[in-house]
């Protein structure tokens, strides 16, 4: 099949929508291209005083140092429980709460839901974490409940034990951005043709029938996109909520690879371990992306490329 040749006609009609599209382009290399220039500095042993271009070359020896420090290997381990408990927690609650929501028939009713579960996703961090702490103190809602219930004895420290602050975190995250991820399912599932749901109807369909057999592999292209997009920032598993809520108790595992970067990378000066750290993350995201990606390829579902 032949091509169309693109003439000045073409490129006049749609002179807007190039130029818009030019300066997309442009921002996209100023901010997100030209700064890997600064990957360089993993390779230096980088001085701000002598700059980029005139740091001495090691080679590998940062990241050599970084898979020596037990510190390190400890918070890769923490960074990647986090990121999958909180992306397999946020993934599926905004799923289920779309389609709980979808099937609300009340349309104020349901207006009302989604507009209250939208609002804790324009919270801060600093917000959130105050009212966790809040609920979660000795003498917060909580601790009241469950000793009001007497299902303990005693009022729980619950940021004093590593074993309860991965699940307070994975709660966060589902809490904050559950009603704002669920936005992208509701409008794959208003896509879904309603004569499908009519033909299962007069099949004698209930409603959870309708939900297995209709809307689930209606929607099932949106969760297989996103869910592709959101494997590959498993790594990125936070930094404020664990920076704010994390204290010497439990900093064996509240600490991610944001938090150290932020520590050894930026207050200690070695920015060569902090850019290190940052390739990491990049590479491993990488990796994951085209590893699911083909695997969604070998069995015929959505994928990214």
């Amino acid at each position: 099949m032949n091509k169309k040749a693109i003439t000045m006609a073409d490129i006049k009609h749609q002179k807007v929508l190039l130029i818009w599209s030019g300066l997309i382009v442009i921002y996209g290399v100023i901010f997100h291209y030209l700064p890997l220039a600064g990957w360089l500095m993993a390779f230096q042993n980088y001085k701000p005083v002598t700059g980029l271009l005139h740091s001495q070359f090691i080679g590998l020896e940062k990241f050599q140092r970084l898979f020596s420090d037990v510190t390190f290997l400890r918070v890769i381990r923490n960074t990647l429980a986090m990121g999958v408990i909180n992306l397999a927690a946020t993934f599926i609650m905004a799923i289920v709460f779309a389609i709980l929501l979808n099937e609300v028939t009340t349309q104020g009713g349901k207006k009302v839901v989604q507009t209250i579960s939208y609002l804790p996703h324009f919270l801060s961090w600093i917000i959130v974490t105050g009212i966790l702490h809040d609920a979660l103190s000795g003498t917060g809602i909580i601790n009241e409940v469950l000793v009001h219930f007497n299902l303990i004895n005693q009022p729980i420290n619950f940021f004093a034990h590593e074993k309860y602050f991965w699940p307070i975190v994975a709660f966060a995250n589902v809490w904050k951005e559950t009603g704002w991820n669920a936005i992208i399912y509701l409008a794959a599932i208003t896509s879904i043709d309603p004569s499908l749901y009519e033909a299962a109807a007069i099949d004698g369909a209930g409603r959870w029938a309708k939900i297995k057999n209709v809307t689930l592999p209606g929607i099932k292209p949106t969760i297989m996109i996103l869910l592709l997009m959101n494997v590959g920032n498993v790594l990125n598993a936070g930094f404020e909520i664990q920076y704010l809520l994390g204290n010497g108790l439990v900093q064996n595992v509240s600490q991610t690879i944001d938090i150290y970067v932020l520590k050894w990378g930026i207050s200690q000066g070695d920015y060569s371990i902090g850019t290190a750290a940052g390739i990491f993350k990049s590479l491993v995201s990488i990796i994951l992306i085209v590893i699911f990606n083909n695997i969604a390829k070998r069995h015929g579902e959505e994928r990214l490329f």
